[in-house]
């Protein structure tokens, strides 16, 4: 089956309780797989004008390759599947585009963005990401990270200087150590994972899991899965109510069906040739 019949997706942002302007830019293509969400930073709305960049940047290139090519292609450069060497192309051609911007005009100086990416193909998910934008994925009752966070904090906890709750009232939790048009090289993050049919995948900004916790962001996916606008309205809701301090975005995609590339003599074959 094609990925567009095999997924199911939703998209909402909302501004929180305290920002006045929304900076978070997401988008997909459903035609493809591709789900992107990106938490911009800087000055006024230079932030919004920095996650719109790279949002842009990597929704249209990589569409515009998958029209005629395949995530399972070779990259003769890399040696990687066309699915981990697109994202991580085009995150870095954004965080240049980006940069760039950010120098020739004044009032974008110092502009960023944190980017998560997933890339859905022969039944796995490619998942790029700079910052501390998340992708989670619950699988029965269970919800794990997928991404762990390019973050001061995480690296607190890895060290276990402090432990995950007490990150979750830390007054540092804005630091990041990897974002998208800061500098002007940046390395995303980029892991395949295997995909199940009944699986709900989430992109959120960190105005999400800052202010509900992994527990009950479960239950609202676990008991909503079945109706992903609503679920997506309700995370939001439930981090506004816990006050909203931050521009809060989420991405579901609940997988419906089986969506494994052909695996025939001829499929095999062409697979030699590109190797």
């Amino acid at each position: 089956m094609k990925v567009m019949n095999a997924l199911q997706v939703i998209a909402k942002t909302h501004s929180g309780m305290v920002r006045a302007h929304n900076e978070d830019t997401v988008d997909y293509n459903a035609s493809n797989g591709l789900v992107v969400l990106a938490d911009g930073m800087g000055g006024y709305n230079a932030g919004e004008v920095a996650s719109g960049i790279a949002v842009s940047v990597v929704l249209s290139e990589i569409s515009q390759y998958l029209q005629s090519g395949s995530p399972l292609d070779i990259d003769a450069d890399t040696g990687d599947e066309c699915a981990v060497s697109l994202l991580r192309k085009y995150i870095c051609q954004a965080n240049g585009s980006i940069f760039k911007a950010a120098e020739k005009q004044p009032q974008f100086t110092g502009m960023g963005t944190t980017i998560v990416a997933g890339l859905f193909y022969d039944n796995r998910v490619a998942v790029a990401h700079v910052g501390d934008s998340r992708m989670y994925r619950l699988r029965g009752e269970i919800l794990i990270p997928v991404t762990r966070d390019h973050s001061f904090l995480q690296e607190q906890i890895d060290c276990g200087v402090i432990s995950s709750e007490e990150a979750r009232h830390s007054r540092n939790k804005n630091l990041v150590t990897r974002a998208v048009g800061i500098d002007e090289e940046v390395s995303p993050e980029i892991h395949v994972h295997e995909v199940r049919v009944g699986d709900v995948y989430l992109l959120c900004s960190d105005g999400l899991n800052d202010m509900v916790a992994d527990e009950d962001i479960q239950s609202v996916l676990y008991a909503m899965q079945g109706n992903l606008p609503l679920a997506a309205e309700q995370l939001i809701q439930t981090a506004n109510d816990q006050g909203g301090k931050d521009n809060v975005s989420v991405i579901l995609v609940k997988v419906i069906a089986d969506f494994a590339e052909p695996r025939g003599w001829l499929t095999n074959l062409l697979n030699r040739f590109k190797t």
